[in-house]
């Protein structure tokens, strides 16, 4: 994988032995507007940029052929939440997976704001297993923080993000203060590509073993947050599984990092984080939305 790098360019590129559809498509990563069509993910994707006013990165894969599309792929944005889905499978990675019966205990002073379910079980405290459906399912934000505590810390994802050959992300804090996403601070963040393929390893490849692969794959599938409905999910046809993480921050920061799975072909990887100049900027869920829409109707 690419270090980071702050390249704007965009691009689509075929695997080896390119089909006729794969081949229409490529471009140089280096072609300038100018040199490129109008149906161009350059065009396409900076279109976008341009109507809501913000900073856009996609990396998508479709796992089947190859074919990738990059926009600011290399480029670093605030992850936000969209950790939450990287320290499940690091909790998982580190333990027997009777782990997950485990209880963690925690206090009214550990509870964020954003903690419906973990606020609901303080006297008692939570699994493993219950903290990991909060985090994944319903980006409870202690849910969150209790997992990093049980692998160790920031430090410790990390360390296992660097495991999985991923020399770009990385996770200095905890909630609340990851959502703050100051342009240019390198804490807390990633890039398209790195995320997008941290994801494809714990989900579809071999970093956990297939018992906890499932398990993790069906937290993500059953994302019960309001914002998952209407990011990627929102650009994807009916019918179609659909496993994501998303994110949310300061400075209009919207993420949604997702694997998905057309009728009886090869899943997709598609990656997109957005940005914007100014820390009260409002929300556009449809930048996001669109960007899917036009990643899966590209790659399908």
């Amino acid at each position: 994988m690419a270090a980071a790098l702050p390249v704007a360019g965009c691009a689509t590129t075929p695997a080896a032995g390119p089909t006729e559809a794969a081949s229409a498509t490529t471009a140089p990563a280096t072609a300038s507007p100018a040199a490129t069509p109008p149906d161009h993910p350059h065009h396409r994707l900076t279109e976008l940029e341009r109507r809501y006013d913000a900073r856009l990165g996609v990396y998508a894969l479709a796992t089947g052929t190859g074919t990738t599309i990059a926009h600011r792929a290399d480029e670093r944005f605030a992850f936000c939440s969209t950790f939450k889905g990287l320290a499940a499978a690091a909790v998982l990675h580190a333990n027997p997976l009777s782990h997950l019966d485990t209880v963690v205990r925690y206090t009214e002073h550990d509870l964020m704001k954003s903690s419906a379910i973990t606020r609901r079980h303080v006297a008692t405290g939570m699994t493993i297993r219950q903290l990991c459906d909060a985090a994944v399912r319903y980006s409870d934000g202690t849910a969150g923080n209790l997992l990093l505590r049980d692998l160790g810390g920031p430090a410790r994802l990390t360390a296992y993000l660097r495991g999985l050959g991923d020399p770009v992300t990385r996770m200095d804090r905890i909630e609340p203060d990851i959502v703050t996403a100051i342009p240019g601070d390198p804490r807390d963040t990633t890039s398209p590509r790195a995320i997008g393929a941290d994801y494809q390893q714990i989900v579809l490849g071999d970093a956990l073993p297939p018992d906890k692969r499932a398990f993790l794959r069906g937290l993500l599938e059953r994302n019960a947050t309001g914002a998952g409905a209407r990011r990627v999910r929102a650009g994807v046809p009916k019918g179609w599984t659909v496993a994501d993480k998303t994110g949310t921050g300061d400075y209009g920061t919207l993420n949604d990092i997702a694997l998905v799975w057309p009728p009886g072909s090869a899943p997709l990887v598609i990656s997109i984080m957005s940005s914007k100049a100014t820390r009260d900027a409002a929300y556009d869920q449809a930048l996001i939305a669109e960007a899917a829409a036009y990643v899966v109707a590209t790659l399908t």
